[in-house]
């Protein structure tokens, strides 16, 4: 398999397809980059050359004791994007994904960077507070942790069934197909990293991150999303941005890539070559 050692000796599995322009993809929690193949194979058919990796604690990277916190998966997705040599590239975050993406290019500047994506994104800030009255209180995530610690498997069967694609409202139709695939990624993962990843996610105001970004930046949110509140995340992080554009997807879930691939795919395709 392809992968690379971090400096801190954690290693990293990537997938490196295709050539031309890098589109580099960073997914959600408790995933892995299988969450982006509808992505990848569409924009490696398109001429791109596309790069995802398994974030440390989850898919098929090591999963070390420390380490599991923004600065550190920022800091591994630059040493990819050294290893690989990418330049101009496109970095597409996806919720703590998004996370990483920001804290990447505030950590690690631009100057291999030509456009950035953060789409149902944890940015600015997800955590229920005065500053965001309209984020998840933080009983929430701690029922993630909680339902995590307790039997993973079997949570990892509720979450995607229900909020995370909207399967649980009445006039979506469920694909146990999706679902499964939801469960086998998170399985592949480490249950202590994945239990740190929501630390990581919950605690982090990434307004300093946006602030520093220069770039075109595309946001991407649906307005259904039960995961990200869609008033947290879209709206407040393009307020931040210098050159960011919020384009908004009526009743569309958190998992969005996935659902609605042909939509979000066409979208991220139109802003990369604009």
């Amino acid at each position: 398999m392809p992968e690379f050692t971090t400096t801190d000796g954690t290693s990293i599995f990537y997938k490196d397809w295709g050539i031309g322009q890098p589109i580099v993809f960073s997914h959600g929690w408790p995933l892995s980059s299988d969450d982006w193949d509808a992505q990848m194979m569409f924009f490696l058919h398109h001429g791109y050359r596309v790069v995802a990796h398994d974030r440390r604690g989850h898919g098929r990277s090591s999963q070390p004791t420390q380490g599991n916190d923004m600065d550190h998966y920022a800091d591994d997705l630059a040493e990819l994007v050294q290893h690989l040599d990418l330049r101009e590239a496109v970095h597409v975050g996806h919720s703590a994904g998004g996370g990483e993406v920001a804290r990447y290019l505030g950590r690690h500047g631009e100057e291999r960077v030509a456009k950035a994506v953060l789409m149902s994104a944890v940015t600015p800030s997800v955590l229920q507070t005065e500053a965001n009255p309209a984020g998840t209180p933080l009983a929430g995530f701690e029922g993630l942790q909680q339902g995590l610690a307790a039997n993973r498997s079997e949570f990892y069967r509720e979450v995607p069934a229900g909020p995370f694609y909207n399967f649980n409202k009445p006039d979506v139709e469920a694909s146990e197909a999706v679902i499964a695939n939801w469960w086998r990624q998170g399985m592949m993962g480490g249950a202590h990293g994945q239990y740190e990843c929501v630390n990581a996610f919950i605690r982090e105001d990434f307004s300093d991150d946006l602030e520093r970004i220069s770039v075109p930046v595309l946001v991407m949110n649906g307005d259904g999303d039960q995961i990200v509140p869609y008033e947290s995340s879209g709206p407040r992080a393009v307020a931040l941005l210098k050159n960011g554009v919020l384009k908004t997807y009526a009743g569309f879930p958190h998992g969005m890539p996935t659902t609605h691939a042909e939509t979000i795919n066409a979208d991220l395709l139109a802003f990369i070559r604009e």
